[in-house]
């Protein structure tokens, strides 16, 4: 239960870190780097100084996205305490721990070798929350059977083994995220029934629509049937969602499934990109840009707990935006095409 006290400092917590939040010109900024010493030197001058500091040379992308995400943790974390009521954020949090399983599990399946694994792992948000020894344990599985056996006692074993079943079957290491993703909403979607806020079911319900859409798109695109379809769906969507669903998976082409959106609220979201695939990803980053708009939306509303789930989900879009950076800079990417793939306002 969020008490009046909590509820307001959260807010104010949420406003403070919002404030500090990098803007369009300053990611500009970063982009421009000549290469990754310039970009640490150009972090250090922002919020995320002392952070970037702790990267140690040889520099590199995967060194400061680790780093980043360590910080993104820690301020997850310290907003779940500051909100008093866990439920909600701390589904959020569970991303963290989900994430770390993806990489692992398709990790060997992909056959890679222990230390290209283990390095790729972000332990720091596992040991906030005291959840260190189910990652280890699927890390140092023999195989992916014994892993997934490790993930039954957490209650995701049976989705993995789906998961493995149908990419054995398709070929799609993807279809392994999907399952994933389909256990954090099914999760969120269960929390987000406790709450009374308005606001927050409408936020929630966006992502787990979101999430819901792109497994019809990315089912159809794999070829999937109609039944392994609606196994990735999140169910309990309102009598309206789950008509429109249940069309876009009857629809005989991909183009049709988006264009069975044209009279919803997403309407304007679909492009009449006749390439299947640009078609998805299209609409996979209009989709993206509408709730990190939704997101920004939250701060005309003072202290609504909205404002403060709001604050986690832009802190990870800042994240994904400052790692995509450091991989461009890296690779010598054009600082033109790397702004054009951020999620972030048009202008400040």
């Amino acid at each position: 239960m969020v008490t009046s006290s909590l509820s307001v400092y959260a807010g104010v917590k949420s406003y403070s870190i919002k404030g500090k939040m990098l803007t369009r010109k300053d990611l500009q900024m970063l982009s421009e780097s000549r290469d990754l010493d310039e970009l640490i030197t150009r972090m250090k001058s922002t919020s995320y100084g002392e952070t970037i500091s702790k990267v140690v040379k040889p520099y590199s992308s995967a060194k400061i996205e680790m780093a980043l995400k360590e910080r993104q943790a820690d301020l997850h974390f310290k907003m779940i305490h500051a909100a008093g009521d866990p439920n909600v954020l701390f589904a959020y949090y569970l991303r963290f721990i989900l994430q770390n399983l993806k990489i692992i599990l398709k990790g060997k399946i992909l056959g890679r070798g222990q230390a290209e694994i283990e390095s790729a792992v972000n332990l720091h948000a596992t040991e906030l929350i005291k959840e260190r020894d189910i990652i280890v344990k699927a890390m140092i599985a023999k195989d992916i059977e014994e892993a997934v056996t490790t993930l039954k006692v957490i209650g995701i074993g049976d989705e993995v083994e789906k998961a493995f079943s149908l990419y054995h079957e398709k070929k799609q290491i993807q279809i392994l995220d999907v399952y994933f993703d389909k256990f954090f909403y099914d999760n969120l979607s269960r929390v987000i029934k406790t709450s009374t806020e308005i606001k927050l079911h409408m936020l929630c319900g966006t992502e787990i629509d979101f999430h819901n859409m792109r497994c019809v798109l990315r089912g159809k695109f794999w070829n999937l049937d109609e039944n392994q379809i609606q196994d990735l769906i999140v169910p309990g969507a309102s009598g309206s969602a789950k008509e429109v669903l249940t069309r876009m998976i009857s629809a005989d082409s991909i183009k049709n499934a988006l264009n069975e959106l044209a009279n919803t609220k997403y309407g304007n979201l679909v492009t009449q990109e006749e390439n299947p695939i640009d078609a998805i990803s299209q609409f996979e980053r209009a989709f993206e840009m509408y709730i990190y708009n939704l997101m920004q939306s939250q701060f005309g509303k003072i202290f609504g707990f909205s404002t403060v789930v709001a604050i986690v989900r832009l802190i990870e879009y800042e994240i994904r935006n400052l790692s995509s950076i450091a991989f461009a800079v890296e690779q010598k990417i054009p600082s033109e095409t790397t702004m054009s793939r951020l999620i972030v306002k048009s202008l400040d």
